[in-house]
């Protein structure tokens, strides 16, 4: 979900993770998985595969999940395209607005959707917090889509609302831990991604402090899934460290061509983690179903791309190449399929499920 194109991790991280300072003894001790517990994940849960998923009618994440635009139809009609193509795994992003608004139907939202995901066979990464796109947000009637800009109504959470509100920081920990503790078992759930690109938008080391709280109170509730934040931008050492050093498994963003995602994925598997990478995918980066998915599927990593369903969040529209006029992009940059179910490309389709169906 990256702006700007940063390359993953290739050198230096091995050097910056093993340099440890001692944790005050006020820190919350980290109930961090061990190396046999991450690697029984995996074997139950076999290779992971799928999508980042956002209903092709809602812009955003409150669009997803409030009350009033909450869209099973449309989940329903999707994930059952995803599940014909062989995927059994989607990233769903949260958003505490949502939850602060109406926490009891929030979470019976949840259920709902997990429910329907289930029934197509399909695992659920759920993502609580985001320093992607647009700073500001209210609840209510979202936005409607900018033509032709890339994901112009998606929100941050908790966004630049954390630096002016002193008290956000009690109402995020309540979320987070309420959420945790109800759904700490599920069996739905493959993994809890933490916190999404800590660090982008600008924020750079501003957004640490958070990133360690979500992981202290993760660690009070300790579910059952496993715990973690996707390294993403090699620049953001301290963030980097963080990450790895204290998610139970590494996940990873990679937009990338094979070559350096390759490079990326040698230096990520000198930590004895299992490895899922959470976004790629990228058809005018040369990150392609056809080149990249082959490669995960061969090193049993989990392949999670960018996006299934053209829709609202205009994802099908590069980063930072708007067409403004809202037409059709010579390339899709994101998304599997049409509003209507149909391929964007029959050979990646084809492509996907060979390596999906025969598992």
């Amino acid at each position: 979900m990256i702006k700007n194109f940063c390359t993953l991790l290739v050198s230096g991280l091995l050097l910056l993770v093993s340099c440890r300072q001692k944790p005050a003894e006020s820190q919350v001790i980290s109930t961090r998985w061990n190396e046999e517990q991450a690697r029984e994940w995996a074997i139950n849960c076999g290779w992971l595969r799928g999508s980042n998923f956002t209903p092709s009618t809602a812009i955003n994440q409150l669009e997803t999940w409030q009350a009033e635009t909450f869209d099973t139809t449309t989940m329903n009609r999707e994930l059952g395209w995803a599940e014909g193509i062989g995927m059994n795994c989607m990233r769903v992003y949260l958003h505490h607005v949502a939850w602060e608004v109406d926490k009891k139907g929030f979470k019976e939202r949840m259920n709902q959707y997990l429910s329907i995901a289930d029934k197509h066979g399909i695992k659920t990464i759920f993502v609580f917090f985001d320093d992607c796109w647009n700073a500001t947000y209210m609840s209510g009637r979202q936005p409607d889509p900018r033509p032709g800009v890339h994901n112009s109504g998606w929100v941050r959470d908790p966004g630049d609302l954390l630096f002016q509100d002193s008290t956000l920081t009690d109402l995020l920990e309540e979320y987070v831990k309420d959420i945790l503790t109800t759904f700490r078992e599920d069996k739905r759930i493959a993994i809890w991604d933490l916190y999404n690109e800590p660090g982008n938008s600008g924020y750079g080391n501003k957004s640490l402090p958070l990133l360690k709280k979500v992981f202290e109170w993760a660690w009070e509730v300790r579910p059952s899934q496993p715990l973690s934040s996707g390294v993403w931008n090699q620049s953001l050492q301290e963030l980097n460290v963080f990450q790895i050093e204290n998610s139970d498994i590494i996940t990873y963003h990679n937009y990338d061509s094979p070559d350096k995602h390759k490079a990326a994925i040698d230096t990520l598997r000198k930590y004895n983690r299992p490895l899922v990478c959470t976004e790629y995918m990228a058809r005018r980066n040369n990150s392609l179903f056809t080149n990249i998915m082959p490669m995960l599927r061969e090193n049993n990593i989990g392949a999670i791309n960018w996006g299934l369903v053209a829709g609202k969040s205009n994802t099908k529209y590069a980063w930072d190449e708007p067409i403004p006029d809202g037409g059709e992009p010579p390339l899709w940059f994101h998304e599997i399929f049409h509003p209507d179910g149909k391929p964007y490309r029959q050979e990646e389709v084809d492509i996907i499920k060979s390596l999906t169906l025969s598992e």
